[in-house]
Formats: C-alpha cells, structure tokens, sequence
C-alpha cells in the first residue's frame, strides 16, 4: 500500500535518536529511492516496495519525509526497549506494546532497514522476562516509597485532627477560628489516604469544628442576648440622667447622679458601639448638671461669705440674752432675733453647725429656767408638798402618843421604837418642809 502526501502536511522534525534506532536507520540511499514520476520506493530483502510519494517536492524531500517516518517508529521501538529494561514496564503492558510495534513495523510505509526493524522488535520480548526482576524491585521501591509518603501523609493528617480537637473547647474565639480555618486549607491542600483512613479522620476533624462553631454561636447568641438587656439597661440610665440634668435640688441630684453610675457599672458591657453612645449621652447630662452646680455653688459662696458676717454678728446680740431675770422677757427676745437668723441665707455647714450650737445654748438656759419657774408654781405639785408634809406631821404625833402609852404602861421597848420611828420621820419632815417652801 502506497501513500500519496498532501503537501501542506509536513511531518516536524524528530528529535534526536536513541543510538538503538541511529543504528536501525543507516544510509536512507541504501534503503530506497525515488521513481520518475515521484513514487518512493523502500528496497528489502525481498525486493522494491512502493511506500508513497509526496507531490511538489524534490526527490530529497519526498524521500526524507518516509525516512522520517521510519525513525518514528525506531524510535519507539528503542524507547519500549529502554523502559523495559529499566524495569518501568508493567510486563503486562510490555507484551501488549511488542503486540503493537510488529503491527506498526508490518504496516509502515517508510524508507529504512525494515528487515533489521522487524527483527528488533522480535529481540524486545526476551527483555521483558529477563528484566522482570528489575520491574518487581522498582515496583516494591515505589511501593514502599508509596507507603512511607501515605504514613507521613497520615501522620501530617492526625495532628491536623488532634490540633483542631484539642482548639474544640477554647474560648478564644478570633485566634481559635483563623486557626481552625488554616488547619482547614491545610487539610484540603494534603493528598488523600484510602477512603476509609481518610473518612475516619475527617469525621474527627469535622466534629472538633462543628464543637466549637457551635459554641461559638451560641456564646455570641447569648452575648448577644446580655449585651441587648445591657443596651436596655443603659437607655433607661441614660434617660433618667438627661431628666436630672437641669434639677437644681443640687445634694439629691447628685446622689441620683452616684446611684446611676453604681447602675451603670453594674449593668455589666453591652456592644461597644452602642455602649459609648450612650456613655456619651449619660456623661453630657451628669457634666450639664455638674456644670451647673458647680456655677450656682461659686454664686452661694460669695452669698455664704456675707451670710455669714450677719450670723456672726446676731449670735453676740443672742448670747447677750444671758444672764436674765425676766423669762418671759428673755423668749420675746429670743424670738425676735431668731426670726432675723432664719432670714439670713445659706452659710457653710461646718462654721453655721457652730453657730447653731452657741444659739442652742441660749435657748437651753431659757428651757431650764422655764422648767425650773413652772416647777415652784406649779399647784398640783404644791399641793403634793404640802400633803407630804401634813402626812409627816401627823405621823410623828401618832408615834409619840404610841411612845408615850408604851413608856406608861412599862413597856420600855415599844416605846423606844416608836420613839425613834418620830425621829426618823422629824428628819424627813424638814426636807418635806424646805420643798414646800420653794414653792411661791
């Protein structure tokens, strides 16, 4: 069979040969030549074969064209050569290949030593048992290189899975989740083991993740949770701060003011976002109220100095009410001129505190001597007096008769006991006698 080539395909060049093929080829004019009308012809052992030919080119280029495509297949012949010796041949494969190349050698239209080509392929069967060996060794390398790679590829994978399980219970939940993440890519990035190996790991893996994104989501939901009841908290701090805000009861509202910061401490972190709006909403309200306080306090200062000029100047006039003879006259007094103290506005607490007590002085003495006055006219109490002393009077007269029958009758006892009964009751009645002239 002939091969008529169109001349807009051209075979490239191939790359250098093996020495097996170089030797194969020879001198391509031993090996064929080309007719007249441009038929190629390949010369054998049994004589001229037509191969093909290759219209619009020279005589040369027609016949190195089938020249090239008998160093295609030499080439291949000597590469299966070579890996089978080199034990990179599946002996399988390597029958089948040989299988091949006759085919290819019986049907090759190219310009070569066919004879020698064919029998090449003839001397690679022999190869593949006498390299045998050499193929279960390479084997047996790849496949204890195979296996050491899958045992660190397992020991890589197992710390990837005990790393992410020991992350399973943090609490830090950025730098644990980037970590997770990286352990991750580098799971993905790692060749797979067998099916099962591989499966058993992930399932390990896969659960420490899910442990702690679920965790994750639930601490962030709950945070969630408190940081809105926090939120809510606050408004209404920050609410009843900006009421207070323009209050001039200065001492209460500042209290109220101490209170809400406890709430607010108390109240716990809310989002932080939201947490410093309302911080800023809560401190404009306590600064307005504190501002103003402190305004009105350096205008009562200046107020408190005077103040107290007048009270310092009162107390003498008050105080001058002791010593006194006329009680009734001393309260009118008194009273006229606290009326003027109470009159006189704020002082400061610690020097009005003494100032107070000086007048508080003034109005004791006026008590007492009230009590004492209503002590020595008071009737009842007279008369309570008085009765004391008739009730004494009486019983000692009663004890001297009894002293005097006893003494009469020889009996010296009684009487001396009632004697001394009169006595005693003669001592209680001068004390009787002196209170009951206190009286007017």
């Amino acid at each position: 069979m002939t091969e008529n080539i169109n001349p807009g395909i051209i075979p490239t060049q191939s790359a250098p040969l093996p020495s097996a093929a170089s030797a194969l080829i020879g001198d391509p004019s031993k090996f064929g030549r080309v007719g007249e009308d441009g038929t190629v012809f390949v010369i054998t052992p049994e004589g001229e074969k037509a191969v093909g030919s290759y219209p619009g080119k020279t005589a040369e280029e027609a016949l190195s064209y089938f020249v090239r495509k008998f160093e295609a297949i030499a080439s291949e012949v000597a590469l299966t050569a070579a890996r089978i010796t080199s034990g990179a041949m599946v002996p399988s494969d390597a029958y089948d290949a040989v299988k091949k190349l006759r085919q290819q050698v019986r049907e090759l239209n190219g310009v070569g030593d066919l004879a020698a080509l064919a029998l090449s392929v003839e001397q690679i069967e022999p190869l593949i048992e006498g390299h045998r060996e050499a193929y279960e060794a390479k084997k047996a390398t790849e496949t204890a290189a195979k296996a050491a790679r899958l045992e660190q590829i397992l020991i890589e994978k197992e710390k990837i899975v005990v790393e992410a399980e020991s992350l399973a219970l943090s609490e830090n939940w950025k730098v644990t989740g980037d970590r997770l993440k990286t352990l991750l890519d580098e799971w993905k990035s790692a060749p797979r083991l067998d099916k099962t190996t591989d499966g058993d790991l992930w399932k390990r893996f896969s659960a420490s993740r899910n442990k702690f994104d679920k965790r994750r989501r639930t601490h962030f939901a709950n945070l969630e949770a408190t940081t809105s009841k926090v939120s809510e908290e606050k408004k209404a701090i920050v609410a009843q701060a900006q009421e207070l805000a323009t209050s001039t009861d200065w001492v209460a509202t500042a209290r109220r003011f101490k209170a809400l910061m406890d709430q607010w401490k108390a109240a716990g972190r809310g989002k932080p976002s939201d947490d410093a709006k309302l911080w800023s909403k809560f401190k404009t309200a306590q600064d307005t109220f504190f501002t103003a306080k402190g305004a009105d306090l350096e205008k009562r200062e200046v107020s408190m100095v005077a103040n107290l000029e007048k009270r310092e100047l009162l107390i003498v006039e008050i105080e001058a009410i002791i010593p006194f003879t006329d009680i009734k006259e001393a309260k009118n007094s008194l009273r006229e001129l606290m009326r003027s103290w109470e009159k006189i506005g704020i002082t400061q607490r610690d020097k009005r505190s003494s100032l107070d007590a000086r007048v508080a002085k003034v109005e004791e003495a006026i008590k007492t001597a009230e009590a004492e006055l209503w002590r020595k006219t008071d009737p009842a109490a007279k008369a309570r007096a008085a009765d004391v002393v008739k009730q004494l009077t009486d019983s000692i007269e009663n004890y001297e008769k009894i002293a005097a029958k006893s003494l009469a009758a020889g009996n010296e006892k009684k009487a001396k006991e009632a004697k001394e009964s009169a006595d005693a009751r003669r001592v209680w009645l001068l004390d009787a006698e002196k209170s009951l002239a206190e009286f007017s």
